[in-house]
């Protein structure tokens, strides 16, 4: 039995691992279109307070009696094989790893995009979700971040119209159904699933030829521009730098407090200034992808530019979490040396006195293949401070270390634990310093720990 079988056969529906990013508003889609859920979770967060807010029972801590009368068990990719609620839910039910729910879902709406490609991910599908709701619209979203305009990772609308992150890592976006895809780069990342960038460019290549409708594209990435080149009989919509893109930014200039300015242009027509809060140039492609998808989805130019010059970014994404001793504290998901470079040099473009960047290696795999690049990047902050590597679903058998990249970095800095952290920060920062904490894991909690 397949999840859309599933789905149309049963209406009680198990989640384990419901307070996740990418599980959370996935359960509020189903919960509207009339299923009975429950779910479990090990740890108590916002996204359970919304979860039981709309009356769905969660369960803390995993075991085989959550599954209750289930019919069917949904899961998030983050278990380990053993964890005893989903060794139950295997033995006993239909059970479907959440990445196969989310392609299901695609398929329940008329219209999908699903922005993909290695970075940019979350802020495009933020500034999409954020015009269309600003212009009067109503579409449910699925974001791997949460959207300060509706504290959330997602949203229920009642427009036939959904807006999702689409996931490269372990193949998840090819189980999503898209009318328009969009591609925003290809950049050397998840290579323990995919071996070599040929294979990763395949696998992007397969998502967008897969759009029903229109594919939207990064025309200054040479790697993208080799994914679209099967794409036949859909609209092509290209964006970047290079005036021959579709849709390109040009006059760039960057104000005070680091958001970038540029005049758009149309098809080689000028179509007026575009004004971002977000800081870092890298906002200037996002931007532009979300005005690609936008306007061929038939919004107004204007409401479009006007949505963009509001948005703040979502949480963890620069964001601004407070000050300590006259330092100002941010953080930011960014795991992946691009994105660390694009965050830093953002930071260094703002009139601070020093940049402290606080870096927690996400997955053994990915310090190992990506060391010397790490390490490359982070040497962009005046100082570096380490914890140790986050292994998350993974065992060490690179045999990488913390230490490793430290020793690559002069102006490192390794700590065996936050409270280290945050103690040789309580003593170390003050007026005129930027503090950031950067990472995919838990390593947000330094700055608060910090602020507290």
């Amino acid at each position: 039995m397949n999840i859309d079988e599933a789905l149309s056969k049963f209406k009680r529906i198990h989640f384990i691992g419901i307070g996740g990013a990418g599980m959370c508003p996935l359960a509020e889609i189903l919960h509207e279109k009339g299923y009975i859920l429950t779910g479990s979770d090990n740890n108590e967060s916002d996204n359970l307070k919304r979860i039981r807010s709309l009356g769905i029972p969660v369960y803390m801590g995993q075991r085989p009696e959550n599954l209750g009368d289930s019919e069917a068990v949904v899961y998030t990719a983050a278990l380990l094989d053993t964890n005893p609620e989903l060794v139950a839910a295997k033995a006993s039910r239909p059970t479907f790893e959440r990445r196969e729910l989310l392609g299901a879902v695609t398929r329940q709406f008329g219209k999908v995009v699903g922005v993909a490609g290695t970075h940019g991910k979350t802020t495009t599908s933020s500034m999409i979700t954020q015009a269309f709701m600003d212009a009067g619209r109503d579409p449910s979203a699925v974001i791997g971040g949460r959207l300060p305009s509706i504290d959330a990772h997602g949203r229920v609308g009642k427009e036939d119209l959904l807006v999702v992150e689409s996931c490269e890592f372990a193949r998840t976006f090819l189980d999503e159904t898209v009318s328009v895809a969009v591609l925003l780069n290809v950049d050397r990342d998840h290579l323990d699933v995919y071996k070599t960038m040929d294979n990763l460019t395949a696998a992007f290549s397969q998502f967008v030829s897969g759009a029903t409708e229109c594919v939207v594209y990064n025309g200054d990435d040479p790697r993208c521009v080799k994914a679209v080149e099967p794409v036949r009989s859909r609209a092509l919509l290209s964006f970047g730098l290079d005036r021959s893109n579709n849709y390109s930014a040009d006059g760039l200039y960057r104000d005070d407090l680091g958001g970038y300015g540029f005049t758009l242009y149309v098809n080689g027509h000028e179509r007026g200034r575009v004004e971002l809060a977000v800081p870092g140039k890298h906002n200037v492609f996002n931007a532009l992808a979300a005005i690609a998808v936008c306007s061929y989805m038939g919004m107004e130019l204007d409401k479009i530019v006007a949505s963009l010059a509001e948005f703040r970014g979502a949480d963890r994404r620069f964001q601004l979490k407070g000050e300590y001793n006259g330092a100002k504290i941010y953080d930011d998901y960014a795991h992946h040396p691009a994105e660390i470079e694009a965050t830093l040099t953002a930071a260094k473009e703002l009139d601070f006195k020093r940049v402290i960047a606080v870096f927690q290696p996400f997955t053994f795999s990915r310090t190992y293949t990506l060391l010397d690049d790490f390490a490359r990047v982070l040497e962009i902050a005046d100082e570096v401070v380490l914890t140790p590597i986050m292994g998350s679903r993974e065992v060490n058998t690179y045999n990488i270390h913390t230490s490793d990249l430290t020793e690559k970095i002069p102006c490192a800095k390794e700590f065996k634990s936050f409270s280290e952290v945050r103690e040789y920060l309580a003593g170390h920062v003050g007026e005129g310093d930027l503090v950031i904490t950067l990472g995919c894991g838990d390593v947000y909690k330094i700055g608060d720990m910090l602020l507290a």
